[in-house]
């Protein structure tokens, strides 16, 4: 009676089950590791800024240095984001009817600051220093990519640890001279073996773990 109520057919349901469930944990595993990266999710960011400041604009048809408005970047581990001061250094004088920039002279006359929202983020448990890629010739489009062009600044890059290693572990065709750390268009030459800082100092970035995680 039993061949009846289990036909001999049944007998490969554990193993269809089996394959099935292999099959969605695969599909599962390759939609997380694509959507669930920092490729998919941080690559494209553009938020909405409380000012629309263009920097296409400003580095780009201005040809304003970066150091300019971020003055700290090259001694501090934070590029720092200008204060309302900088910005009125020229808008006291510069389009000072323009609805646009109200909420900067708002900020000036009240010396609350202007709530801009950060773009690129590294995880909390992650050590960055600015300073230390500057004065070892890591310039700003290497990482920031090219912000004379972005009339709202996007990130290009996936800030991944393994995207930073690739840079660690061959810095060479990314260090530049001194005169070019804030060149936007400037190019990595794949060819370059020189290490040596635009302060000649000799450029030897951490590939360890306690270099970035401390």
């Amino acid at each position: 009676m039993n061949r009846f109520l289990f036909p001999r057919w049944t007998n490969q349901i554990p193993t269809l089950v089996a394959l099935g469930a292999g099959g969605f944990l695969t599909a599962a595993v390759a939609f997380f590791w694509y959507y669930g990266t920092e490729k998919f999710w941080n690559v494209g960011y553009q938020p909405a800024q409380p000012v629309e400041y263009s920097h296409k604009l400003h580095a780009g048809d201005l040809g304003m240095d970066c150091r300019y408005c971020h003055y700290t970047v090259e001694r501090s581990s934070f590029a720092a984001v200008p204060p309302t001061q900088v910005c009125m250094n020229c808008h006291t004088k510069v389009r000072t009817d323009s609805q646009l920039l109200l909420p900067v002279r708002e900020s000036w006359a009240t010396g609350e600051s202007i709530p801009w929202v950060k773009i690129h983020n590294a995880p909390d448990y992650v050590y960055f220093d600015h300073s230390a890629h500057l004065n070892g010739g890591i310039g700003c489009s290497t990482c920031h990519g090219r912000v004379d062009q972005m009339p709202r600044v996007t990130q290009v890059a996936p800030l991944t640890m393994g995207w930073c290693l690739e840079c660690h572990r061959n810095p060479a065709p990314n260090i530049r001279k001194a005169g070019e750390l804030t060149k936007m268009d400037w190019q990595p030459n794949p060819e370059a073996t020189s290490l040596t800082a635009p302060n000649g100092r000799k450029v030897d970035p951490p590939v360890h773990c306690s270099g970035c995680h401390r």
